[in-house]
């Protein structure tokens, strides 16, 4: 039997529709320095589950072993006093179909578990939250985490604008340009109504908003402080900008619905490369040319696509 080492270790579960594959891809990379084919994945780096669409759940291993019978022993070190818990099976797995293990006997594992623990069981509303699963042929156990999906509130902002990102999206790309906040300034230099915006501040993200619209402005004011977030967004053109940032995420001005020109859209890229050390695009058609013509270098990509529409995500430094 093995427990955890001092130095702590995760396991994550995920969900996307085939459409958003390659953007949970994409994300993955970001977040983690790597991606998985399955729907479960163990890492060293410790993520909230809740600022990923695609994270389910996260596990921080506190013991490990061969079997359920190892899981059992160990959890008696637990002491939670008057404190009460609850154990979930966690239903994402790695197992083959034939040996996927029934919902009568996560019930009963659970339920074995809780009896080993030294503490008060509550299913409604306790202190700790246990998680056990199977990966890769051992068992886990540790604390649970599950994913808040704040991003659906943000859903109903008080301003939209009827081309604006899909709060998914924009959740994904704001992890995308900024996997670790820690000492990094962002910028939305294009930024709409401000659903990056408000995705980036719910997770921390130090980000300003900038937008050529005054109407627009107001609007991704509004909706930053309705959902009790901070930020400093500004009226004018992207030639203007003077401060430098580490990263832009630029939400590009599509013809399709804009009459922004090629020769405006190239202006955009080449003010991004002035102040930004990296920059993530968004645009509705692949301007590889565009991006180098810049003086941008691609350093990853997806294509986010909601049924018949597309978007490229681009990562440049």
């Amino acid at each position: 039997m093995n427990t955890i080492s001092h130095t702590p270790t995760f396991i994550y579960t995920f969900a996307c529709s085939d459409d958003e594959r390659s953007l949970w891809g994409l994300e993955m990379r970001s977040l983690f320095g790597q991606e998985t084919e399955s729907f479960i994945m163990k890492s060293p780096i410790d993520i909230d589950p809740s600022r990923s669409p695609f994270i389910k759940e996260q596990i921080e291993i506190m013991y490990e072993g061969q079997n359920l019978a190892d899981i059992l022993k160990q959890v008696e070190d637990i002491v939670l006093n008057k404190e009460t818990f609850k154990v979930i099976f966690v239903k994402i797995n790695d197992l083959a179909e034939a040996n996927k293990v029934s919902y009568e006997d996560r019930r009963i594992m659970e339920k074995d578990l809780g009896l080993h623990i030294n503490g008060e069981a509550d299913v409604h509303n306790p202190d700790h939250v246990f998680g056990i699963v199977t990966l890769g042929g051992r068992w886990y156990f540790g604390k649970y985490r599950k994913n808040d999906a704040v991003w659906l509130l943000h859903m109903k902002k008080p301003r939209n604008y009827s081309i604006a990102l899909g709060t998914r999206l924009a959740r994904a790309v704001a992890n995308i340009a900024v996997p670790n906040p820690n000492g990094i300034h962002a910028i939305d230099p294009c930024c709409g109504i401000g659903t990056v915006l408000v995705e980036a501040l719910s997770m921390g993200i130090d980000i300003v908003g900038r937008d050529i619209n005054p109407q627009i402005v107001q609007g991704a004011r509004a909706n930053i402080a309705h959902f009790g977030y901070t930020s400093v967004v500004t009226f004018g053109d992207i030639s203007d900008i003077t401060d430098s940032y580490d990263v832009a995420i630029i939400d590009m001005p599509y013809n399709l619905f804009s009459s922004t020109t090629p020769e405006e859209q190239l202006s955009i890229l080449r003010h991004a490369r002035r102040f930004a050390s990296k920059v993530v695009i968004i645009t509705i058609e692949a301007m590889d040319d565009m991006i180098a013509e810049a003086g941008f270098v691609i350093t990853d990509r997806c294509v986010a696509r909601k049924r018949s529409f597309s978007r490229h995500i681009v990562v440049c430094t």
